[in-house]
Formats: C-alpha cells, sequence, structure tokens
C-alpha cells in the first residue's frame, strides 16, 4: 500500500512540529529525572533522543516501507512458506552449532582483573516483578544468576509487587543473598498497576471472552493485562529505578547455564548498546490485532521518533507464519522476549517511547485485546532504535519453559544441548530468530563470538 498525499505530513506543520521536538528534547537532556516525582539524579542520560527533521519524501518512502509486506503478496503461499520455515530451521540450527566464546572485543570488564574497581560499575540492577507466592521459584533463579554471573559482580536486586512483600519473604531473600549485596523492595502504586477508569468495562469484559474463545493464554486474567501494561509503559518511572540506567529482568523459574565472566551491562555501555535479549518468537496474532494498525496511526502523526535504521524487515517479514502478518494486517509478531532483557532505561524515559506509550494507552488495547510489553517493547525498539544498537546475548544459556537459547560454548559445559529451542516439534515455528539474522544482523555482529584465528 503506498501512502498517499493525504497521509503526508504537510511540510510547514511538520516543521513547526519539529521545532516544539526540538525544545523537548533539549528540556529532556537538561530536566533528566523529572518523571520521578521531583527526584534528582546526577547521572548522565546513557541515551538522548533527537529529533529526525526528515523531509515529505522522505517521510513517504519511510511510511510506504512499513506499509508494505517483505514479500510481495503473491509469492506467500503454503509451499513458500513450508520452505522458508524450513530454511530458517537448518539456519538457525546450523548457527547454533557452531562453537562460540566471549564477544570478540577489546576491554570486556572482568572481576577477577586487577583493573577492575566495583565502585565504577554501571548503575544497574536486577529487576523482578513478583508476588509473594513466588518465593520459591524466584530463590532457584537468583541462585543459578549469582552462581553464573552476579557473585562476580555485586550488582543489586530490585523487586516490585503490586502487594506488600511479607516479612518472610526479604528475610528469605535477604539470607540468601551475602550481606554487602544491596536488595531493594518496593510496592506499586494502584494507579500504575490497577486498569484504568478510562477502560470501558463492557468492552473489556467483551473483548476477553473472544480472545478467550479464540485460545489467547491469560486472555481473562486482569493481573496478566495490568502485568503487560506495568512492563511496557510504568515500570521504569518506579522511583527505586530512578537511579537506574541499565536493568537485568529476572523471572521465577528460570535456568541459566553458561558462566558469564564478563560485566554484561558495561558491556552494553561500552557498545552503545540500548536492549539485549536471548530469545526472539512469534506472538499470537489475536492478542495484538489492532496494535499495528495503530501504530502505523502513531507513526503518520509523529514521523519524526521513526529511526531509518530500524528493523523494519524483521517487522515487515511475512512468510514463516504468514496468517499472523494477514491476521494483524501488516505485522509479522516477532519480537524480543521480555521476561529476559537487558534494557537502557533511558531509551524508554526518552520521548519517541514515552509519546508511543500515551498513545497506546489512549486505545485501551492492554485490557480491549491483550497486548503484552514483549510486542509492544519490541515495536517501539525496532522502529525508534538503530537496530545495530540491539544485541543478541547469544552466550547466554537460558530456559523459559518452553524455550531456550543453549550456545555451543565451553562456558557451558555440557549444561544445555546447543542449538535446543524447544521440546516440542511443533513450537519450531514459533522461532524467529533466523529473520533477525538475516534481516537486522551484520556480519561482524553474526561473527563477533567466534574466536579470532
Amino acid at each position: 500500500m503506498t501512502v498517499g498525499s493525504s497521509d503526508s505530513v504537510h511540510y510547514e506543520e511538520y516543521l513547526d512540529t519539529m521545532k516544539g521536538h526540538a525544545n523537548t528534547a533539549i528540556d529532556y537532556v537538561s530536566d533528566k529525572i523529572s518523571y520521578f516525582g521531583g527526584g534528582s539524579s546526577d547521572i548522565a542520560p546513557s541515551y538522548t533522543w533527537e529529533p529526525n527533521f526528515y523531509d515529505e519524501e522522505t517521510i513517504e518512502r519511510l511510511l510506504t516501507t512499513l506499509n508494505t509486506p517483505l514479500f510481495p503478496e503473491g509469492d506467500v503461499n503454503k509451499t513458500s512458506s513450508s520452505n522458508v520455515f524450513k530454511e530458517n530451521l537448518k539456519l538457525y540450527r546450523d548457527t547454533m552449532s557452531q562453537e562460540i566464546d566471549e564477544p570478540q572485543v577489546e576491554g570486556l570488564v572482568r572481576s577477577d582483573e586487577s583493573s577492575y574497581n566495583a565502585g565504577n560499575a554501571v548503575p544497574a540492577t536486577i529487576l523482578s516483578l513478583v508476588m509473594n507466592k513466588d518465593l520459591n521459584e524466584l530463590v532457584d533463579s537468583i541462585k543459578q544468576l549469582e552462581e553464573k554471573f552476579n557473585s562476580k559482580f555485586n550488582y543489586p536486586y530490585t523487586f516490585l509487587n503490586d502487594e506488600d512483600f511479607t516479612e518472610e519473604f526479604k528475610e528469605t531473600i535477604r539470607q540468601f543473598l551475602p550481606k554487602e549485596r544491596e536488595v531493594r523492595f518496593g510496592k506499586i502504586d494502584a494507579e500504575d498497576w490497577d486498569i484504568p477508569e478510562t477502560v470501558d468495562k463492557e468492552k473489556y469484559k467483551h473483548g476477553v471472552e473472544l480472545l478467550d474463545s479464540e485460545g489467547v493464554s491469560y486472555a481473562k486474567k486482569e493481573s496478566y493485562h495490568n502485568m503487560c501494561r506495568f512492563y511496557s509503559r510504568t515500570f521504569y518511572k518506579h522511583p527505586l529505578l530512578k537511579d537506574i540506567k541499565y536493568a537485568w529482568r529476572l523471572e521465577p523459574g528460570v535456568k541459566f547455564y553458561c558462566d558469564i565472566d564478563y560485566d554484561v551491562f558495561k558491556f552494553m555501555e561500552d557498545h552503545n548498546k540500548v536492549y539485549g535479549f536471548v530469545l526472539n518468537l512469534y506472538d499470537s496474532p489475536q492478542s495484538v490485532k489492532t496494535l499495528w494498525r495503530d501504530t502505523i496511526e502513531f507513526l503518520k502523526e509523529s514521523p519524526e521518533y521513526i529511526n531509518e535504521q530500524g528493523a523494519f524487515d524483521w517487522i515487515k517479514e511475512n512468510m514463516q507464519k504468514s496468517v499472523n502478518f494477514n491476521i494483524t494486517e501488516g505485522y509479522s509478531t516477532c519480537h524480543f522476549w521480555t521476561n529476559f532483557e537487558i534494557t537502557n532505561l533511558d531509551f524508554l524515559r526518552a520521548e519517541p517511547y514515552e509519546k508511543y506509550m500515551d498513545y497506546l494507552e489512549s486505545k485501551g488495547g492492554f485490557y480491549y485485546e491483550r497486548w503484552g510489553d514483549a510486542p509492544v517493547r519490541s515495536l517501539a525498539l525496532g522502529l525508534f532504535a538503530d537496530k545495530s544498537q540491539i544485541h543478541w546475548f547469544r552466550d547466554i544459556g537460558y530456559s523459559h519453559s518452553p524455550y531456550t537459547n543453549c550456545p555451543n560454548s565451553q562456558k557451558c559445559d555440557n549444561k544445555c544441548t546447543p542449538g535446543y529451542f524447544t521440546p516440542w516439534d511443533n513450537l519450531e515455528i514459533e522461532n524467529c530468530q533466523a529473520n533477525w539474522m538475516k534481516y537486522s544482523m551484520t556480519d561482524e555482529q553474526l561473527n563477533l563470538y567466534y574466536k579470532k584465528t
């Protein structure tokens, strides 16, 4: 679909808009921590956004690209989709079978080196949104992460809950961790967690009934909708995170298989990464049926937020699961599985993401459908960030049932099977990582983990 002149922004109006955004960007940089209700920080932002002054021709080209399937519709059929899936499966397995090491870059920070200074660590935290009943599974996750990574680097933990943590929960966590490890416990404000008053309750009820009839998981669980909304648009504004630049999300009941002997937060900072992931999947298209349509409307209103180096092909891929693309009217549903994510919170605090969240909030899709934080975050990253700033931590062995990222690395000590993605053959098609490799990674990035000879 070509964007017609009626969809283009009038140039003079656009320039006026951009002047306003430029002023906003200046205010943003100089008044960085104003989101936290009067809190302040001396920490400079690690990510700043600058407005893109696109002319009308560029705007039309970008919007046309985002409205065009990666593959011509006439080329998509059952046979071609099956062939692409087989090719992608082979690419993924062949790639994962190759032995890798740590990122082959200079300056990896290690805790056992004399130059290491814990006082110069990155402002970062390991973040968990949990309930009191999650304690046992959470302790198991922490135990593994401490063994594989954090016992070497001593980053603090931040635990958030929509209810008060019990004393048993807090004491168990404190007893399990070393005394010197900083641990923070926080409660989420009701206005940040509960279903907003602006949501039409009858429309919400009808929507979840429909989703449930279509087999969408957690459709009728209000707390799940709340969680998706919170992790999309609110968590990074919590007062406990006001001085934090990077957050590593940790879930109860996950597994870590491989030793991580370098500071991943410092790697993110030194190499200008805004996001790190390990798993890349397709989503349930019914849960995000109108998300792409609403996103396109937002981009028409605010094209200056689009990054020309975004991961557009990954978003617009329409071959492996063409049904997903058709149901969502233009979105592959590929997304980073956010139960593991390392996020530069300043990217989320910047104007493009904030305005996008405000727009999505006004549409109500977190409740009328079941927009997840994973597709929402992934679209924001794919549209507003340079794709080179998004990093696949290929060397981190990780599992959240039913999916696994297992590298062929001596640091895993045969704790998992290289290339093993899922125990169920019918779920192999849900893997979108081959598309990310093909459309969003350079040769340098693909070769980053191979030992140099």
